[in-house]
């Protein structure tokens, strides 16, 4: 599922991945962060994804230190996506029939 207003929506919204001494706290730099693991160059679902600040975004896709496991930055990121999830319903961009 592709949305472009779901991606759009990231702007301007709090961080919801917050992890300490990694994130920078700063609305600007928030995008819409996609789970990986669709394979390559084949983008996850505008379903599976959060509001990351560039900091978290870099962090959720392996930078900065590889001392935290995948199966650690996947954690993070489906707690972040649940949040986001929750924001975007509020926001009446994703709907429950």
């Amino acid at each position: 599922m592709k949305s472009k207003k779901i991606r759009n929506a990231a702007r301007g919204q709090e961080c919801q991945v917050r992890l300490p001494g990694i994130c920078n706290g700063n609305p600007e730099t928030t995008v819409f962060a996609h789970l990986n693991g669709s394979g390559m160059g084949t983008k996850a679902s505008d379903l599976h994804g959060c509001f990351a600040c560039s900091d978290c975004h870099h962090w959720l896709d392996g930078g900065y230190t590889k001392t935290h496991s995948r199966d650690e930055r996947d954690f993070e990121h489906l707690i972040a996506m649940k949040n986001t999830q929750l924001l975007l319903l509020d926001m009446g961009l994703i709907k429950v029939a």
